[in-house]
């Protein structure tokens, strides 16, 4: 972890920007892979998922026999422990209903919004070194609440053709409606342009490798809306001398060992505390499992020592990281200073890791600066508002003329028209 001392602001930029990847080659592959897919559906899906997933798939959707199975490999624990995460995701999202209120703008007009849900979505959930059973809570959950007709879960088989019995697991109490084993560009391919198996969908959701993110982002130009743009995974943390040093030096590390790419940023007010923490950090290393992973994170990380809470804060809101953990000693007077964020989460006691799994919050976030204009997902992710809108005669005397005025202005005599017969009804 490289330590940088009360750095200059015209400094910033160039210090808190994110590593650039070259996508022209990944591009070249992606769209490849999308037309296939496009024009030869389940074919295609099934030559990809023996080339990139190295497994011959004789059916793409999981049975029930399947999932039975499932219930069966993981234990008790563990799915006790997925229910209180369910039921506290549940709890949270079911909060973020939205009630349309109708205003009376004038009298004879009335306009209100109400809120609908979307309804055939699409689940991603990558496999991998890491299999993220908790992201098919964190999608299904609210898609469910929301109302969603259809949910469709897309995930990369093993070689022997099973899926992660957790996933499953985790897909049967969310509430998904259909599971494919299907993995990357070819996933997103098939729940994008539907192919005989996969039903086309309106909307994808769910993290993924660079290919997939691409892959997401393509598709959303033309064809399906996507929750949001992102990149790799990433943190930061605010420390002060008061910050438990080996709290601090995990939360670091439990970002990092999510991949190679992952960003991790601390921002303290002290040089002592930096190096305090880079030292735990390295004692912390050496104890995990994925350390090589995490070790290659931390070839790029970075410590930033500032003089006060308004650099900490300005360096904050220019980074707009997508985990923000606020460990100082005044972290409810910061929070209210936070502008970009994707998650905040406050005080010793409060790790990026609860609200990963289990505190109810939403841990599929904006990532690379996009929490400047993004939410997280949410609720209202997987619904769309419609507007209504009631005139009558009362309204019509009211904002008849204005209407009229401004569409002459505008040259749109055939608006006006419309509203004139029916001031002339009257």
């Amino acid at each position: 972890m490289k330590i940088y001392i009360y750095p200059a602001k015209e400094e910033l930029d160039a210090l808190l920007k994110r590593p650039v990847r070259d996508a022209s080659e990944l591009g070249a592959t992606v769209s490849a892979v999308l037309q296939d897919v496009r024009e030869r559906g389940d074919a295609a899906v099934r030559e990809y998922e023996e080339r990139f997933d190295k497994v011959r798939l004789n059916s793409l959707s999981v049975s029930e026999m399947e999932m039975l199975e499932a219930e069966n490999l993981v234990s008790e624990e563990l799915k006790e422990a997925i229910r209180i995460a369910h039921r506290n995701i549940e709890r949270f999202h079911a909060a973020q209903r939205f009630e349309g209120e109708h205003v009376k703008v004038v009298e004879g007009v009335e306009c209100w919004q109400k809120a609908v849900a979307i309804e055939k979505v699409g689940l991603y959930i990558p496999g991998g070194t890491a299999p993220l059973f908790s992201t098919v809570l964190m999608l299904a959950t609210p898609a469910k609440i929301a109302g969603c007709r259809d949910i469709v879960l897309c995930t990369p088989p093993t070689k022997d053709g099973s899926v992660n019995p957790a996933i499953l697991v985790a897909a049967r109490i969310a509430g998904v409606s259909r599971i494919y084993k299907i993995g990357g560009v070819q996933a997103i391919g098939a729940m994008a342009y539907g192919t005989e198996s996969v039903p086309k969908v309106y909307k994808i959701f769910g993290p993924g490798n660079q290919f997939v993110m691409y892959a997401k982002q393509q598709v959303s130009l033309h064809d399906v809306a996507i929750d949001m743009p992102a990149g790799p995974s990433e943190v930061e943390v605010l420390a002060d001398e008061t910050s438990n040093v080996s709290f601090v030096a995990a939360d670091l590390l439990s970002q990092a060992e999510h991949g190679v790419d992952s960003q991790v940023l601390l921002v303290c007010k002290s040089e002592e505390t930096a190096q305090k923490v880079e030292a735990e950090v390295e004692r912390q290393l050496a104890l995990l499992p994925r350390k090589e992973i995490a070790a290659q994170a931390l070839e790029h990380s970075k410590a930033i020592v500032v003089r006060d809470d308004d650099e900490m804060m300005e360096i904050t809101n220019r980074y707009a990281p997508e985990h923000l953990i606020i460990e100082t000693s005044n972290y409810m007077e910061l929070a209210e200073k936070v502008v970009n964020a994707g998650s905040v989460f406050l005080g010793s006691l409060t790790p990026e890791s609860a609200g990963d799994y289990a505190s109810g919050t939403n841990h599929t976030l904006p990532t690379n600066g996009y929490a400047v204009a993004y939410s997280g997902v949410n609720l209202d992710s997987f619904c769309r508002k419609i507007t209504f809108q009631h005139i009558q005669p009362e309204g019509i005397r009211s904002i008849g003329k204005a209407v009229e005025q401004m569409a002459e202005a505008e040259g749109l005599d055939a608006h006006k028209n419309a509203m004139t017969l029916r001031k002339e009804s009257l």
